[in-house]
């Protein structure tokens, strides 16, 4: 079997955020799905993630995307646009525009595209209706450009009920907890054809509720406010967690190799 080398491109939802470990770093489900795969198949998989939160699409195309194919990766998982369309004047065809961008440089260089489309917080957002209709166009507009595409993987996360509910996401209420990141990486293994481990559909953890009213304005909306005022972004200065490749190997053994 030839080495699965997976990166990953994309924002927040791809770099990890919500789903904290102790030390203060972030995991997230693309870390857990290259762990999870090279669990399934039993051998190592080489993974990198130059995925950077606060990103809009296009940097993250400008930015990211010829990094991430000068590793010459045999899979490339894109996901973005939802920075995007909390701008006011989103234009949603534009946006993706990009995903069309991204597979036409994938088919260049021989590289599986992985398309995500991100989960659903607009029951719980101030202005939920607006993000959710801008949400429900964006996802249309990128399945219209793949469409024809059988070969394009989908994991996608936006029509999944379950994962909109409360105890899935952190308490920003923008971003995944631990919860979500585990069931966003069972969907993606199981769209590149390997078994997730079941638990990872719905933990059981639990994730106390956060701040409401007034104190969730002050903690989260002020902040995000003064950054889009300031036009600075949460990423500003940070750099790829695994900018070059990491290697993870198995962790558990191989049910099929045990039969």
């Amino acid at each position: 079997m030839a080495t699965v080398r997976f990166v990953a491109i994309g924002d927040s939802f791809t770099e990890g955020v919500g789903d904290e470990l102790l030390d203060g770093s972030v995991r997230g489900w693309a870390d857990l799905a290259a762990q999870g795969w090279a669990d399934a198949i039993g051998d190592t998989v080489q993974y990198a993630n130059l995925a950077i939160r606060g990103r809009l699409i296009w940097p993250i195309v400008e930015e990211q995307l010829e990094p991430a194919l000068a590793l010459r990766p045999t899979h490339l998982s894109f996901n973005g646009g939802g920075n995007d369309i909390l701008r006011p004047n989103a234009d949603i065809e534009h946006i993706a525009d990009a995903f069309s961008r991204v597979l036409r440089r994938c088919d260049e260089e021989g590289v599986t595209l992985i398309v995500l489309s991100g989960a659903n917080p607009s029951g719980q957002l101030p202005m939920g209706p607006v993000f959710q209709r801008r949400g429900d166009l964006l996802s249309a507009a990128v399945l219209r450009r793949i469409e024809d595409r059988p070969d394009v993987i989908r994991a996608l996360n936006w029509p999944d009920a379950e994962l909109s509910r409360p105890r899935y996401w952190s308490h920003d209420r923008l971003h995944m907890n631990s919860n979500g990141h585990h069931r966003v990486a069972a969907r993606v293994l199981q769209a590149v054809g390997v078994e997730p481990p079941e638990e990872w559909w719905s933990p059981t953890t639990d994730h106390p509720e956060g701040p409401v009213g007034l104190a969730y304005y002050r903690q989260f909306v002020g902040p995000w406010v003064k950054r889009r005022v300031t036009r600075t972004s949460s990423g500003d200065g940070r750099e790829a967690k695994y900018a070059t490749w990491v290697e993870r190997s198995p962790q558990r053994a191989d049910p099929a190799a045990e039969g």
